[in-house]
């Protein structure tokens, strides 16, 4: 699929609104209470994939030829929306959060490297460099707000082995996103539909209900609206169009503003580790995004 400069320039930042809209799935997540994760996930898939069918309801034919494509497309697709959070909740159960969450996000960086396997796309020490300061910030930021440091140990090595997979599916899914380029992005609310269902089913075999009370209900509606929902089809846009160094890269934001957003919220402390990683991470953003700020075209 031909793609333009001036495109691919607007494409990256509209998937950049997906790394914006990540950052608030902390906060979102924590207003919720206790309601276990796979139910929160189901509950904000389907509320993502309700309004994608209200989008469908004005273009149906539109979201049929959308809906209508292989079952590799499909397999693809299901399994890195809800392969992801699937292996990240399998992790946080099985392996301490610091080490589990560590390990997760290491998928921008591996986003990055791999990306020069993309038919053109090249691979520029900018882009490595990047991504590196990003992860070193996001080191910072989890380990300047743990208590006990961090170390890997042995009894945790399935929730290890799970937050890898977690990284290698989000990693795979948005690389060969770039080679569906002509998927139409509102199949993502398909994937988001199917994901509810599964979520549904692995809540059913692993949790007990407990019912949103009050403005849990807002918050479970707030994440289907953006984390769980439109940054996933901003993030297929990007992908496919865009600067996916650059994506990559920058998605070392979320940690970060999700930190000062919960601070804000009163749910955390500012320290130095937070001003720290803020330097590092978006410094490396910066470095990283050369191509798209730089750019002559």
């Amino acid at each position: 699929m031909s793609i333009n400069p001036p495109n691919r320039n607007l494409a990256t930042l509209v998937g950049g609104t997906a790394v914006l809209m990540w950052a608030t799935l902390a906060l979102f997540t924590t207003m919720t209470g206790q309601i276990p994760p796979f139910q929160l996930a189901a509950m904000a898939f389907g509320v993502a994939f309700i309004l994608s069918c209200v989008k469908w309801a004005f273009s149906p034919r539109a979201a049929a030829r959308a809906l209508c494509q292989r079952p590799v497309v499909w397999l693809f697709g299901v399994g890195g929306l809800f392969g992801y959070h699937f292996f990240y909740f399998m992790a946080l159960k099985n392996a301490p959060p610091v080490e589990a969450g560590l390990i997760a996000y290491m998928w921008p960086l591996a986003i990055v490297v791999c990306s020069a396997l993309l038919p053109g796309e090249t691979l520029r020490w900018y882009h490595v460099v990047g991504a590196l300061a990003g992860l070193v910030g996001t080191v910072v930021l989890v380990l300047g707000g743990s208590e006990n440091g961090i170390g890997f140990d042995t009894r945790y090595t399935l929730g290890y082995a799970m937050a890898v997979m977690c990284a290698v599916t989000w990693t795979s899914y948005s690389l060969i996103s770039r080679r569906f380029g002509s998927v139409p992005t509102d199949i993502v609310g398909g994937f988001c539909g199917a994901s509810a269902i599964l979520s549904f089913v692995c809540h059913l075999a692993f949790e007990e209900t407990l019912m949103p009370v009050g403005d849990q209900w807002l918050a479970v509606l707030a994440l289907g609206i953006g984390p769980v929902g439109a940054a996933f089809f901003t993030w297929d846009y990007g992908v496919k169009n865009g600067h996916i160094q650059a994506l990559g890269a920058s998605s070392y934001a979320a940690p970060l503003l999700s930190t000062i957003l919960l601070i804000a919220f009163g749910y955390g402390a500012l320290t130095w580790s937070v001003g720290t990683a803020c330097a590092l991470i978006v410094g490396g953003a910066v470095v990283a995004s050369k191509d798209l700020i730089w750019s002559q075209n």
